[in-house]
């Protein structure tokens, strides 16, 4: 059963963006991407809030996201956060390896 986890990071005058411009310029994010059972790791820009970042981190595991957390990236991050003086929401949720059910599906345009 995979983890995702939404973030939402939130500044003032561009922070958010600008941490997520500097994870992705700085290579950190896409060291992330390469970590084992990382499924994804992505940033969303809310149309309705310029001053939040979505990231959606997915993890094959527990273990994972326990690895992760212990990596060096983790106080690169912490530093980052800082710097740009966010704050965070987080969500967690579990996938539904059920797939999705077919009452749904007819809602889904492939």
């Amino acid at each position: 059963m995979s983890i995702v986890v939404n973030i939402y990071y939130t500044g003032t005058n561009g922070a958010a963006r600008k941490f997520a411009e500097e994870m992705e310029r700085s290579g950190i994010a896409a060291m992330i991407r390469e970590e084992e059972g990382n499924l994804r790791y992505e940033y969303f820009f809310p149309m309705e809030d310029e001053e939040t970042v979505l990231l959606i981190d997915s993890w094959a595991d527990q273990k994972a996201i326990d690895r992760h957390h212990a990596s060096p990236m983790m106080e690169k991050i912490a530093e980052l956060r800082v710097k740009y003086d966010l704050h965070m929401k987080v969500e967690r949720y579990l996938s539904d390896e059920g797939g999705i059910p077919e009452s749904d599906r007819r809602f889904i345009k492939g």
